[in-house]
């Protein structure tokens, strides 16, 4: 493969404090972006400004307004995106550019300068390599709090995938939790996904704290419902929440993420129409995550 191409994704709500600091680290990246697409969904702070500015700085960034809907961490998030996505590809479409990834970066993640690089070099060493990630950590009372490392399990908010993988998959569906969707969709296709330690990347803020973290860890419950965990995986991801988060979050996070699955549960509130991802959820999904804590345990 040649000179590599990308494109990314992001979708920003009032990030006025984050979004100058995450695209220098986009525009200092070793391999820069063809085209960086953010959708701004009805901003009422300075983005819009901010936006202006940088669009008018770099040729290569886009930006898309949309109207004030408030902040939904469900399907309406995944309706941002794919305006992103949707917009992204028919103007290289339109343009003659090709493309090898295509990729999305949330408005509070500042990555490593040679993230995107390290990820390419590992799509480059794998050919059935389909959506990848580096490691990411938060920021919690000034101190950075690393996610739980899972080499399998590659991040949402800062992801490349590999742009067949992305066509094959149905690209970026309109869903709760649409990057767990694409990674079982990419799974189901033998596609593999990998997050890699080797190159990071940190979020201005504690995981799920957008809306406050009580409101975020119960839309993370919900959405898990929706997509399809069963009632003994979410009990243990819960468990797992209230044990690991405990001296940053406090055990409260771990309730309110089963407070969040078991409502809509004893609901039976509707899920994913989406029989495979159903059936993963049912049959492998829990089995993968216990395993992979067994063998922590080791």
């Amino acid at each position: 493969m040649g000179l590599a191409t990308y494109i990314i994704v992001t979708p920003c709500k009032n990030e006025e404090d984050s979004l100058v600091q995450v695209a220098e680290a986009i525009a200092n990246q070793t391999i820069k972006p063809l085209l960086w697409v953010i959708v701004d969904d009805g901003s009422t702070d300075f983005t819009p400004k901010i936006l202006d500015d940088l669009s008018n700085k770099y040729e290569w960034i886009h930006c898309i307004n949309l109207p004030n809907m408030g902040r939904d961490l469900g399907v309406h998030v995944s309706k941002v995106y794919r305006e992103g996505f949707n917009y992204a590809l028919e103007y290289c479409d339109i343009n003659n550019i090709k493309l090898d990834f295509i990729g999305c970066i949330d408005a509070d993640i500042i990555l490593d300068k040679n993230y995107i690089g390290t990820l390419i070099n590992n799509f480059n060493s794998n050919s059935r390599l389909g959506i990848c990630s580096g490691h990411v950590g938060n920021i919690v009372d000034q101190k950075i709090v690393w996610s739980r490392f899972r080499p399998d399990l590659p991040t949402g908010g800062a992801r490349l995938w590999r742009l067949s993988c992305f066509k094959e998959t149905d690209g970026y569906q309109i869903t709760c939790s649409p990057d767990s969707v694409s990674n079982v969709k990419a799974k189901i296709k033998n596609w593999d996904i990998r997050c890699f330690k080797e190159t990071k990347a940190i979020s201005t803020r504690p995981y799920a704290s957008a809306q406050g973290q009580w409101t975020g860890y119960k839309k993370v419950g919900s959405n898990n419902y929706y997509i399809g965990f069963t009632p003994l995986h979410a009990f243990l991801k819960g468990i797992k929440f209230i044990i690991s988060n405990s001296q940053y979050y406090g055990n409260t996070m771990g309730f309110a993420y089963l407070l969040g699955y078991f409502h809509d549960y004893l609901k039976r509130s509707p899920r994913i129409a989406d029989e495979e991802v159903l059936q993963y959820y049912k049959n492998k999904g829990l089995k993968e995550s216990i395993c992979f804590n067994l063998k922590r345990l080791r």
